[in-house]
C-alpha cells in the first residue's frame, strides 16, 4: 500500500475519534493505521476492539506494549509498516480529507527518489493559517537544516514543524538511539542525521495536518521532557552543534546553558550527556555559580 499511518499513543482515549474520523473521511483508501498503544491505562483498547469490527475501507493495525516512549514507538513502527510511505499522526492530531490523495500525488513529483528521504505538507495550529513560511513556487527542496533559522527573513527558513511524509526504507536506515533509562528523544536527531547524508525533503504549502496540544501531550511538557531525559538531550545538542558547524563562541553558550539546565547532575555526568571536556563543563559551573553570587 501506499501510506502507512501511524499513531503512538497513550491514555487518549478521550481524543483519538477525531483522528478515527479524519480518516474516515480521506478522499483516497490507499492506507493502512498502524497504531501502538504505548502502555495506556485508559478505555483505548476497547476503542480499537470496536473500530475493527467496523466495515472500513482501509486496514487497522493495533498493538499494545509496555509504555517506552514516542521514539521507541516509532522505531517500533518502522519495523512493522508495510506502506512505501509512513507518516506519523499524533493521537491528539488529525488529517485534511485529501491529506492521502495529496501524499500520493506530491510522490509522484519526485524522481530522483535517492537523494530524498521523504517530502511535507504544511501543518495548522488550532485551525488557523499556518506559522510556517509559504513559498511562492508549487514546492522547495530542502534539507531538514532549513528547520534552523540562519538569519532574521532567512529565504531558505521552511518552518519548524511540518507533516512530515518518509520513505519508510530509509527511515528503517535511520533508527532513533535509545538509552535504557530514558523514554523521551526529539525527533530532530535522526532529521539532522538524515541532513548531514544529504538527504533533502521536499516541502508543499498545502495543509494536511492540523494540530491542537493537549494539556498531558509532549509539546507542553518539552522543557521538562529534555531535562528529565538529559542523554538524549545532550546528544541532540551537541550533533547539532556539529551538523551546523556551530562557532566555539555558540558552542560554548550552549555548553553554559545545557551545564544550568542540568544544575542537580555532577559536572563529570553532564560532561558525558553533551560530549566534551569535564574541565569545560566546571568551569561553566563556576562562571554560573558566581553570577548566582553577583546577583
Amino acid at each position: 500500500m501506499k501510506v502507512t499511518v501511524f499513531t503512538p499513543t497513550y491514555n487518549r482515549a478521550y481524543i483519538l475519534e477525531r483522528l478515527y474520523n479524519s480518516l474516515k473521511r480521506q478522499t483516497l483508501y490507499d492506507f493502512e493505521w498502524l497504531v501502538l498503544d504505548d502502555g495506556s491505562t485508559d478505555s483505548t483498547s476497547r476503542l480499537f476492539e470496536k473500530w475493527k469490527k467496523e466495515k472500513l475501507p482501509f486496514n487497522i493495525v493495533y498493538y499494545k506494549k509496555d509504555n517506552g516512549g514516542k521514539c521507541r514507538a516509532i522505531n517500533w513502527g518502522l519495523q512493522y509498516a508495510r506502506g512505501e510511505l509512513f507518516l506519523v499522526v499524533d493521537s491528539d492530531d488529525y488529517l485534511s480529507e485529501d491529506a492521502i490523495e495529496k501524499i500520493a500525488e506530491w510522490s509522484n513529483t519526485i524522481k530522483e527518489k535517492e537523494q530524498f528521504c521523504g517530502f511535507a505538507g504544511n501543518w495548522s495550529y488550532g485551525g488557523r493559517e499556518s506559522e510556517n513560511p509559504l513559498f511562492d513556487v508549487k514546492y522547495k527542496d530542502c534539507t531538514f537544516l532549513d528547520r534552523y533559522p540562519r538569519k532574521e527573513n532567512d529565504f531558505f527558513f521552511i518552518g519548524h514543524d511540518r507533516a512530515w511524509i518518509f520513505y519508510t526504507e530509509v527511515h528503517r536506515k535511520y533508527l532513533y538511539p535509545v538509552f535504557p533509562d530514558e523514554k523521551f528523544m526529539t525527533e530532530a536527531v535522526v532529521w539532522n542525521r538524515m541532513a548531514k547524508d544529504g538527504l533533502k525533503i521536499r516541502c508543499f504549502n498545502d495543509v494536511i495536518y492540523y494540530c491542537e496540544h493537549q494539556e498531558d501531550g509532549l509539546t507542553n511538557s518539552s522543557r521538562s521532557n529534555f531535562l528529565n531525559n538529559p542523554k538524549g538531550y545532550g546528544l541532540w545538542l551537541s550533533e547539532r552543534s556539529k551538523i551546523l558547524k556551530e562557532s566555539y563562541r555558540q558552542r560554548l553558550r550552549m555548553y553554559y546553558s545545557f551545564a544550568c539546565d542540568l544544575e542537580g547532575k555532577t559536572c563529570k555526568d553532564i560532561a558525558t550527556f553533551i560530549n566534551t571536556s569535564y574541565f569545560l563543563i566546571l568551569l561553566c559551573r563556576f562562571i554560573h555559580n558566581v553570577l548566582k553570587k553577583m546577583k
